[in-house]
């Protein structure tokens, strides 16, 4: 993650689902030094420019402020040009990554009956182990929700999940007669990104295909797995006191 960071800043939308996945395999004491790790990392690749512009490199390669441009937007192409630079409208919608994030980690990354603040315990302190999370589905829906709250997604940002859609469609459990609508929501995706310019109508579709995979994703979260039994057929017969 910290080398894909020194490419592309967008890598950051994974954070917050590495982030749970480290505290829930080590703890917050465990977590500590995998994060000096990434740090560490980023100091080393930007010691060139840090020895020469310190402020100038950090202010820049980490400018999380920066203005979009109204002109090249994919997603809120049927907003008006002065909400869209609204800092009040950023803010609103940094807020609402927040509240996912924190609804996600909640109910569907934490599985275990113990309260999430379990997670910054050792893990071999806590009492109810969690169970095994699928790693791909955390890093993935944190991504996700990441692009859905984003101030403006260029037509080069399509990258940075269309790779992930197959699995977060069907990750969870479906019905033989859902599978085509699932196709039906990649292909209406790829054409509100194959449209240039961005019009209202694909804009608007781009958020509702995004609101229906957040939906499924909620809802058709699979269920935690049941402790593993073995079937009444094979389990061993009791003893009879005939039969001793």
């Amino acid at each position: 993650l910290s080398l894909a960071v020194s490419v592309k800043m967008n890598i950051l939308l994974f954070a917050p689902g590495l982030l749970f996945l480290l505290l829930q395999q080590f703890g917050l004491l465990g977590c500590i030094p995998k994060l000096f790790i990434c740090a560490l990392l980023q100091v080393v690749l930007g010691l060139p420019f840090l020895l020469v512009n310190p402020v100038g490199y950090l202010t820049r390669s980490f400018d999380l402020g920066r203005q979009f441009q109204f002109k090249w937007t994919v997603n809120w192409r049927f907003l008006p040009e002065e909400v869209f630079l609204n800092r009040a409208f950023h803010t609103t919608l940094l807020l609402a990554h927040l509240a996912g994030l924190g609804l996600f980690a909640l109910h569907r990354w934490h599985r275990s009956k113990e309260s999430i603040l379990a997670l910054l315990k050792d893990p071999a302190e806590r009492k109810d182990p969690s169970p095994p999370l699928t790693i791909i589905f955390v890093l993935f829906s944190s991504n996700f929700l990441g692009v859905c709250c984003s101030r403006s997604l260029h037509y080069q940002f399509y990258v940075w999940y269309f790779h992930t859609l197959p699995y977060l469609l069907w990750c969870t459990p479906t019905a033989k007669l859902a599978h085509m609508p699932k196709v039906l929501l990649l292909g209406v995706i790829e054409l509100c990104w194959n449209t240039y310019p961005s019009t209202i109508c694909s804009s608007l579709s781009l958020h509702i295909c995004h609101g229906l995979i957040l939906l499924q994703l909620w809802y058709g979260t699979a269920p935690l797995p049941a402790l593993h039994t073995p079937p009444p057929s094979r389990r061993p017969a009791a003893v009879s006191k005939k039969a001793q």
